[in-house]
């Protein structure tokens, strides 16, 4: 067999080889991106919890308890977390 097809053929069982590792794990794959930091295209800070774990479902409750109070009272609410963090409007990073 000639050197060029004998490296061609090494270069083609290497390539299908890597693209196997894609479909290994499924559930390894989608966790990943729960680890990649947000500068480098990973989830954002205020990203909600994943379905299925305990802070997601206190998450819903969170929210649904915030959707069935009235207006004036999630306005005052959410004026009262802006201060308590420290974050004056108009003072965005851009």
């Amino acid at each position: 067999m000639p050197r060029s097809s004998c490296s061609l053929l090494i270069l083609l069982a290497l390539s299908a080889g890597l693209s196997g590792c894609g479909t290994v794990n499924e559930k390894l794959s989608s966790g990943m991106g729960d680890y990649v930091p947000q500068w480098a295209g990973g989830l954002p800070a205020d990203a909600p919890p994943r379905a299925g774990t305990p802070q997601y479902d206190a998450y819903m409750k969170e929210r649904e308890r915030k959707r069935l109070m009235p207006a004036a009272d999630r306005e005052k609410e959410e004026q009262a977390q802006k201060g308590a963090t420290g974050s004056a409007p108009g003072t965005a990073v851009r």
